[in-house]
């Protein structure tokens, strides 16, 4: 009984994962579309994101003071909200680092994606699973070949086609899914 409920679930689910998909495309073609506003927009979104997250552990430090690690939540929370501000108030400069930190990150999720689509290969179209893995690691690759020149726009680029190949991913999913 387990079994066809958690069976039955799976296979609700591919409508969020198709529109997933469907989220991931449009915000692939929009990033090729101007690859320079998406490499900035990436830069003070990456930039919002870790000031509010230093905000937060800089609040929460001060929350549990008694603690032992009182001063290195502090510092931790100090020196992510310096990053995030550094980012906002400077972007183009940040497009350099987060360009080298998108790299490693594309470079990871394509070696977890080519795991993950080995551990799926039972399931209709695990290949394209596959090919998401490898386009995510030479992308990560093609960042690290032509760092730091061409970081003003090489990151948008390469954030459309990554976000294309995640759509593709979704929607294969989704598909599969639907079939259960």
């Amino acid at each position: 009984m387990a079994v066809v409920v958690h069976r039955e679930k799976l296979r609700n689910s591919w409508v969020w994962m198709a529109v997933l998909a469907i989220i991931s495309l449009v915000g692939g073609v929009l990033a090729l579309l101007n690859p320079f506003a998406a490499t900035l927009a990436a830069t003070l979104m990456a930039g919002w994101v870790f000031s509010l997250l230093g905000a937060v552990q800089i609040i929460q430090s001060f929350r549990m003071q008694g603690w032992g690690g009182f001063i290195w939540s502090m510092l931790f929370g100090v020196l992510t909200l310096v990053v995030g501000l550094s980012l906002i108030f400077d972007p183009l400069a940040g497009m350099v680092s987060l360009t080298l930190l998108v790299a490693v990150l594309f470079i990871a999720t394509g070696a977890v994606k080519i795991m993950y689509s080995f551990s799926l290969r039972s399931v209709s179209g695990w290949g394209w699973i596959l090919f998401s893995g490898i386009v995510s690691l030479a992308l990560g690759v093609m960042i690290l070949a032509d760092f730091p020149f061409s970081a003003s726009s090489i990151l948008g680029i390469l954030l459309g086609v990554e976000l294309i190949s995640n759509g593709v991913l979704f929607l294969f999913i989704a598909l599969g899914l639907r079939r259960l």
